[in-house]
């Protein structure tokens, strides 16, 4: 499994974690553990978000042979499209 890392501040976490979750519920499996948001896709991709003081904690994980920046980037684009009036960003470490 391949795993990136990032944050996207905020000062509401949790919003955002939500909204995203509800937009994919169709396609994931969404379950709540330890105050983090994690959606199971099919295909094996993990996203879990941990709402925190001031930021959105991130994490992508992938099967070894699939593509992790894309999955990233899927990631990131639609946060920063949900937090668009506010001007997020994911950055990823």
């Amino acid at each position: 499994m391949q795993t990136a890392t990032g944050t996207m501040p905020t000062d509401r976490p949790e919003r955002y974690a939500k909204q995203l979750a509800s937009h994919w519920a169709a396609k994931t499996e969404v379950a709540e553990a330890d105050g983090a948001t994690v959606l199971t896709f099919p295909n094996g991709n993990v996203l879990t978000m941990r709402p925190a003081e001031g930021a959105l904690g991130v994490e992508v994980t992938v099967p070894d042979d699939a593509d992790l920046p894309r999955f990233q980037d899927v990631v990131a684009r639609h946060l920063e499209r949900f937090g668009q009036r506010d001007e997020l960003t994911v950055g990823w470490d």
